[in-house]
């Protein structure tokens, strides 16, 4: 069983480890052994070029654009005395001019096309998780801490299967290309949890239901940890609790459905504590206001 997941640094995607391993489903329900060729940095497997050709009945080739040059003339010569089968493959030349197929079912060729094999898989999910860092705060002096306290997040993340969406809720410049509140809410909202050290990054994700861990690049504390506090969120860390150790446990809950409904809650409560803000504003205005002409 090979494909460009063979080949190291030809550029093997998810839709062809997705068509890969439909055909070794097939396979397996048929109770016929296959090994897989993988080349770095996929790992396991055998290395199509050390293998003993007639050790295999067949030699197959998944998923992919197939035409008649490097390195697919040295794979095939390897090979050469084994039936070749190709499967999900768009076939670059015409058959009539090349086709080194003794069976061939492609995605498409100059003969026939079939919707790609991908389709088959199953489906593939893991959590969406929103990063969402400051950068220096010179204001704060000697307790600022930032690079740090983002090392720490992105140590967290990155020993997690789960995608991580970068968030920038800076707009005067925006490291992630979003130019509006619109577009920073809107990616926010679709993550099943956040990790952040921004005050914005925290409220922002408690406005849309999402269960942020929270850590204040201020060392003793500073406007995130009041503000948290102010709204009763309890995953806020500071520079005397934040370990990766302690972050990954976070996270752990932040993901659960009872942080979700924690959040929501803590929403509420906020607007509730805000809600008489609006009148209260309007009144001091109209007492304060200096006379005009």
């Amino acid at each position: 069983m090979t494909g460009w997941f063979s080949f190291e640094d030809m550029g093997a995607s998810a839709g062809d480890l997705m068509a890969r391993d439909v055909v070794c489903a097939w396979l397996g329900e048929a109770g016929i052994d296959y090994d897989i060729a993988l080349a770095h940095p996929f790992e396991g497997g055998v290395a199509w070029e050390d293998v003993d050709p007639d050790a295999y009945s067949h030699v197959s080739f998944i998923c992919g654009p197939f035409g008649e040059g490097p390195p697919l003339l040295e794979f095939l010569d390897r090979f050469s005395g084994r039936p070749m089968v190709g499967i999900d493959l768009t076939m670059l030349q015409s058959l009539d001019e090349w086709n080194p197929f003794e069976v061939l079912y492609e995605r498409d060729s100059s003969r026939t096309a079939r919707p790609d094999l991908a389709f088959l898989a199953p489906d593939h999910r893991v959590q969406v998780v929103a990063r969402i860092l400051i950068d220096h705060q010179p204001e704060y002096g000697s307790r600022d801490w930032h690079e740090d306290a983002n090392r720490l997040i992105d140590d967290v993340l990155q020993a997690r299967d789960a995608v991580v969406i970068p968030v920038d809720t800076r707009l005067d410049e925006n490291k992630t290309g979003m130019r509006s509140v619109a577009q920073v809410e809107s990616a926010i909202a679709r993550v099943d949890a956040s990790m952040t050290t921004r005050l914005h990054g925290m409220v922002l994700s408690i406005k849309n239901g999402v269960p942020p861990v929270v850590v204040d690049p201020v060392k003793g504390g500073g406007k995130i940890k009041r503000q948290a506090d102010t709204i009763g969120w309890p995953i806020v860390f500071t520079h005397e609790t934040a370990t990766v150790e302690a972050l990954t446990e976070a996270l752990d809950y932040c993901l659960t459905d009872e942080a979700r409904a924690a959040a929501r809650a803590c929403r509420e409560r906020a607007r509730a504590t805000l809600e008489p803000m609006q009148q209260s504003l309007l009144s001091d205005l109209d007492r304060t206001a200096a006379p005009t002409e």
